[in-house]
């Protein structure tokens, strides 16, 4: 991750505009850090710049021999957000 790195994550209930701050797990670097799960001290400051749905996926369920067809379409919602820093 790098500041300037557009992202789509899973659905965040914040408004376009907000910042948001996410926990670092990995330090990366002249000398690498890694968490036990996060590296303390360490966050990453990102803005949501909008929400979306992503490309539709189309399921299909079929049973041979005892008319059973099902078909189902799914779109999964993401967030889109802007890496501002990485502070640590």
């Amino acid at each position: 991750m790098e500041p300037g790195l557009r992202l789509r994550v899973e659905k965040l209930d914040l408004e376009p505009g907000s910042q948001v701050e996410l926990p670092v797990l990995l330090l990366g670097g002249e000398k690498t850090v890694v968490g036990a799960p996060v590296v303390e001290g360490a966050k990453v400051v990102a803005e949501v710049l909008g929400h979306g749905k992503g490309k539709k996926i189309t399921i299909s369920k079929f049973k041979a021999k005892v008319q059973y067809r099902r078909k189902r379409g799914h779109r999964q919602p993401y967030t889109e957000i802007l890496i501002k820093e990485i502070q640590g």
